[in-house]
């Protein structure tokens, strides 16, 4: 799975309050992936608590996994993540059994929603929806979704024509950023740093806004365009009362938003 920058056709700009919106809720029926195993030790943080990035980690993982369980790796194995919700209305603890139930919650032919529920048997619960996009790796185009998964992934949706909106628009502050040195373990085999990479940079910067984490918190990151390893990365941050927006920026273009919020929905 890859980040680049692709506005699906029919975008739209118009939906009210769309970072306010809840997430679709679980099916009563039509295919929902379901699998369960351990947490692991290496995406904790300091509280014992599973971090923003390691979330990103198991979305990723769970991607995956679904794909293989349908059969559909070898016919759909690229995909583009456009954004990312992660509600976390329950903190997640170590140690931990996890849960984790995967469905579309709004498809097109060439794009999706897709929604995780991650819960732990003790109590913790995350909620994520992910805006993806099928792609074709020889063209760098999205891709039509064959009709036999198209038609499995819409047994839990009735939205059919998903169009994207970009709900992130704030433009660059005008101050300087902060420097953030990019790894060799950050970057994929296409050079871009990897979808989880950036919520590294997250949980670093949100780390200060105890307040807005402290109850039920929302977490959406939008990603325009590929950061490439070598390029020089600065993150540019703004705090309000109740949100915290971070800019991933090489060299005053916009790379990526994100936007921390309190009081996710349940």
């Amino acid at each position: 799975m890859m980040n680049q920058l692709v506005d699906p056709p029919g975008s739209v700009t118009n939906t009210p309050d769309p970072l306010a919106r809840a997430l679709a809720p679980v099916p009563g029926s039509g295919h929902i992936f379901d699998v369960t195993h351990r947490l692991g030790t290496v995406d904790m943080d300091e509280n014992q608590n599973l971090r923003i990035d390691g979330i990103a980690r198991q979305i990723q993982d769970a991607g995956v996994d679904h794909l293989v369980h349908c059969e559909a790796l070898e016919s759909h194995p690229h995909w583009i993540a456009r954004r990312t919700v992660i509600d976390v209305v329950r903190p997640i603890a170590w140690p931990a059994q996890l849960r984790l139930r995967r469905w579309c919650s709004g498809i097109s032919p060439r794009w999706c929603n897709m929604r995780v529920r991650i819960d732990s048997d003790g109590g913790g619960l995350v909620e994520t929806e992910g805006f993806w996009i099928h792609m074709n790796k020889e063209t760098m185009s999205p891709s039509r979704v064959d009709d036999k998964f198209f038609d499995l992934l819409s047994t839990t949706t009735d939205e059919r024509r998903l169009r994207w909106q970009q709900w992130l628009t704030a433009p660059l502050p005008e101050a300087q950023g902060t420097r953030f040195p990019l790894r060799r373990t950050d970057v994929d085999h296409f050079q871009h740093v990897t979808n989880t990479s950036y919520w590294h940079a997250v949980h670093e910067f949100s780390s200060e806004a105890g307040d807005l984490t402290r109850g039920p918190h929302r977490f959406v990151l939008e990603y325009n365009k590929p950061i490439r390893y070598g390029e020089s990365l600065d993150l540019h941050t703004s705090r309000t009362a109740d949100a915290l927006t971070l800019w991933f920026a090489v060299e005053g273009e916009v790379r990526a938003i994100a936007q921390l919020r309190g009081a996710a929905a349940e």
